[in-house]
């Protein structure tokens, strides 16, 4: 199995991506708007990449955060709030609050497990700094690490209730970025003492089953190598300080805050101590470069891939969708934060 999470071209697989993906046998897929057209189109992309593979737990995952970071859209799909929203009404109502993240999540989660999806690349536990960069932002659960921890849980709950595996980003903290991690690498000169508050809410929650790294450099730590390829960030901050032991995946390798080809970088993603290696833009010829220079997936990554496809049972009986948004509403509307 390679340890690679890639993405697809289109909305169907191509000859060469079914031959590719065939012989690579990557740990797991991502989908993005170009995946995803209708949910009958969808469902029938997510069915034939079980089939090709013969699992029927297979990672496939999504952004779907709601706000301005959601891939499945309306008219064909359900809108949800940022998570600034829930920020708002737990500054009135925190049990409120946690009881509407919970159920927006779970609501979310049925939708997704609908389509075939398996993980959802949510919640960010970034803490919201002022006067950072806004690529966190309103997507934010508040600044406040206790709360962020707090409604953080809610999501993962409301999200394993209907069989999708939560993930958690972007350690060890996105929310003191000064740039867009798409465009360039953000350098943070907190010091230890400042960061524990970045590390608070990923060490509440350090037993979700699946994170995701941040392509940010920590001073303090690696003066010369972003998160995602420190081994010191990794080994010490991440499975150390945060006590994370689920699966790791990379952010997104081809952001241009990483330098090197993109081969390279996955590369010294794994050698760092990384799981997966995440990229997203279903170039053949990256991923062909990934697949060449991958070695087989760790003993120790595939049982925590194993570990968080166990949340995954697709079965998206249960709670009614329009009952759960329905409370969503009424508790929101408390502090004017409605979806």
């Amino acid at each position: 199995m390679t340890p690679a999470i890639f993405g697809m071209a289109g909305a169907e697989l191509t000859a060469d991506e079914r031959a590719f993906f065939a012989d690579a046998d990557p740990a797991g897929y991502i989908l993005f708007g170009r995946n995803c057209i209708d949910p009958a189109q969808l469902r029938a992309l997510t069915d034939s990449l079980r089939e090709l593979h013969g699992r029927d737990r297979l990672f496939i995952c999504i952004d779907q955060e709601g706000g301005r970071v959601a891939r499945l859209r309306a008219p064909e799909w359900t809108d949800y709030p940022s998570g600034e929203a829930f920020d708002r009404l737990y500054r009135t109502a925190p049990a409120s609050a946690i009881e509407a993240a919970r159920a927006n999540a779970e609501a979310l989660g049925r939708e997704l497990a609908a389509m075939g999806i398996t993980v959802d690349c949510h919640p960010p536990l970034d803490v919201r700094q002022p006067g950072a960069h806004d690529v966190i932002g309103d997507r934010a659960l508040g600044s406040d690490p206790l709360q962020v921890a707090a409604l953080g849980r809610a999501i993962l709950d409301g999200l394993a209730r209907s069989g999708v595996a939560g993930c958690i980003k972007h350690m060890p903290g996105h929310g003191r970025s000064n740039t867009d991690t798409h465009k360039e690498m953000p350098i943070v000169t907190a010091s230890e003492e400042e960061l524990e508050i970045d590390l608070a809410p990923f060490r509440a929650l350090h037993d979700a089953p699946i994170g995701m790294t941040g392509h940010l450099l920590f001073t303090v730590w690696d003066k010369e190598n972003p998160a995602t390829l420190s081994p010191f960030v990794i080994n010490q901050v991440i499975r150390k300080k945060i006590g994370f032991d689920g699966l790791l995946l990379t952010d997104d390798i081809d952001m241009q805050a990483l330098s090197g080809t993109i081969p390279e970088r996955s590369e010294r993603a794994l050698a760092a101590g990384c799981d997966l290696v995440l990229n997203c833009w279903a170039k053949m010829d990256e991923m062909i470069g990934i697949a060449k220079v991958a070695p087989a997936m760790r003993d120790v990554s595939r049982d925590r891939l194993a570990r968080a496809m166990d949340a995954c049972m697709f079965d998206c009986d249960g709670a009614d969708r329009a009952e759960l948004l329905a409370r969503r509403d009424a508790l929101l509307a408390l502090a004017g934060a409605q979806a």
